[in-house]
């Protein structure tokens, strides 16, 4: 797959984020968690309002640097990356996601360096995320870009 670009998110582009977060949600997470609490997670973290509501915040702010889309060629929305520096120097992840047809083919580590890029322009020094199970399964794919464990489901890494 040829990555065309990752950018920042328009209006247009919070339907494509809200179906891929909740798809990877629940390719990910339904054997270890079972349907009730990924159910749960899709509802939090998935909603269209909400989305439409993060990617229309004007001019953002450190504690919320927005989302990110990582599209093909043909502009299909394959992945999709929000964070922000909640605290001085530490950047957060609050999602990232890459279609599950096209994991393992740069999408993710390309929008992991761009939300590290735009949290470094607002001060931060380190990265955080909380992944929704101690064996989550994007916990490979965190540590090989140099996350290490805090606690049984929080990493972080050196920006």
């Amino acid at each position: 797959m040829l990555l065309a670009d990752v950018r920042t998110a328009a209006p247009r582009d919070a339907a494509a984020i809200s179906r891929l977060l909740a798809e990877a949600i629940r390719e990910d997470y339904t054997d270890l968690l079972g349907e009730m609490r990924v159910g749960r997670l899709v509802s939090a973290h998935c909603s269209l309002p909400r989305i439409r509501a993060e990617i229309e915040i004007p001019g953002g702010a450190p504690t919320w640097l927005g989302w990110l889309v990582a599209a093909d060629a043909e502009g299909t929305v394959v992945g999709a990356v929000s964070g922000g520096v909640p605290f001085p120097s530490e950047g957060e992840l609050y999602a990232l996601c890459t279609a599950p047809a096209h994991r393992r083919q740069g999408v993710g580590s390309a929008l992991l360096a761009a939300a590290g890029t735009r949290m470094r322009a607002h001060g931060a020094e380190s990265q955080r995320i909380t992944l929704p199970a101690e064996r989550a399964p994007g916990l490979p794919f965190f540590t090989h870009h140099g996350f290490t464990p805090l606690t049984a489901v929080r990493l972080g890494r050196t920006l």
